[in-house]
C-alpha cells in the first residue's frame, strides 16, 4: 500500500511538473491558429466599372504564356465576387485590346480608361515571377511578386495611379519541395491562385492567418 501511495504521488508530482509545459504548448498551438480580419487598403472600386490589366516582363511571358491571361481572368472573378457593386470588364476584351494595344503602358492611363470606357484600371507589374530557386531546377520555390496600382478616371490626376501596393506570394508553402513530389501544373496553379487571393485582398475587407509566415 504504501508502495502504491508513493508511485500515486510520484505521478502526480511528474503529472504537475509537466502540466505548464504541456499548456504552453497547447496555448502555443491556439495561438499559431489564430485569425484576423484586416481592412481593405483601397475600397475605391466599391460601385465601379474596373478593368484589371496585367502586364510583365517579355522573358516572362514568353516563359510562361498563360500567367497574364490567367492573372487577369482570375483576378477578375475575384474582384466580381467580392467588392460590392463592382462591375468587372471582361477579361477577354481587356486582353484583346492590350494585344492590339502593345504600347498601352506608354499611353496616358486616362485615355486608356476612356477608350475601354471604365471608371478604375487595377494595374498589375509582375516584376518577379519564377517556380524554382535561382539556378536550382531541381527543388520547387515559386514567387510572384507584383506592383499594384489603381487609376481613377473621374480623379484629380487620371493619367497616374493613385497610389501603389507590393504584394508577394510563394507556392509550395513547405519549404525544401524537391521537384518530383509536386508536378509542376500544380506549382504554376498553386502560386497563380495564391498570388491572386493576396491580390484581391487589398480591395476587400478579409480574414487572414494572424502569423502567416509559420509552416504548419
Amino acid at each position: 500500500m504504501i508502495v502504491r501511495a508513493l508511485s500515486i504521488l510520484t505521478l502526480a508530482a511528474l503529472t504537475a511538473c509537466q502540466l505548464p509545459g504541456i499548456i504552453g504548448a497547447v496555448g502555443h498551438n491556439i495561438e499559431r491558429e489564430k485569425k484576423i480580419e484586416v481592412l481593405a487598403k483601397y475600397t475605391g472600386l466599391d460601385n465601379k466599372r474596373v478593368a484589371v490589366m496585367v502586364k510583365a516582363d517579355m522573358g516572362v511571358l514568353y516563359e510562361h504564356p498563360t500567367l497574364m491571361p490567367n492573372v487577369s481572368a482570375n483576378l477578375s472573378q475575384r474582384l466580381h465576387e467580392n467588392v460590392s457593386g463592382i462591375k468587372v470588364l471582361d477579361p477577354r476584351t481587356v486582353l484583346n485590346f492590350q494585344y492590339q494595344r502593345p504600347s498601352w503602358a506608354a499611353m496616358p492611363l486616362g485615355q486608356v480608361a476612356e477608350e475601354l470606357d471604365v471608371d478604375r484600371i487595377v494595374v498589375v507589374d509582375i516584376y518577379e515571377y519564377r517556380l524554382n530557386p535561382p539556378g536550382n531546377r531541381w527543388m520547387w520555390e515559386g514567387v510572384c511578386g507584383a506592383h499594384i496600382g489603381v487609376v481613377e478616371r473621374d480623379g484629380i490626376e487620371p493619367d497616374e495611379m493613385i497610389e501603389q501596393w507590393n504584394v508577394t506570394a510563394k507556392f509550395p508553402p513547405q519549404e525544401g519541395t524537391a521537384r518530383d513530389q509536386l508536378s509542376q501544373v500544380l506549382v504554376q496553379n498553386g502560386l497563380v491562385s495564391t498570388f491572386v487571393r493576396n491580390a484581391a485582398w487589398v480591395f476587400y475587407d478579409h480574414i487572414e492567418d494572424k502569423y502567416p509566415d509559420i509552416r504548419k
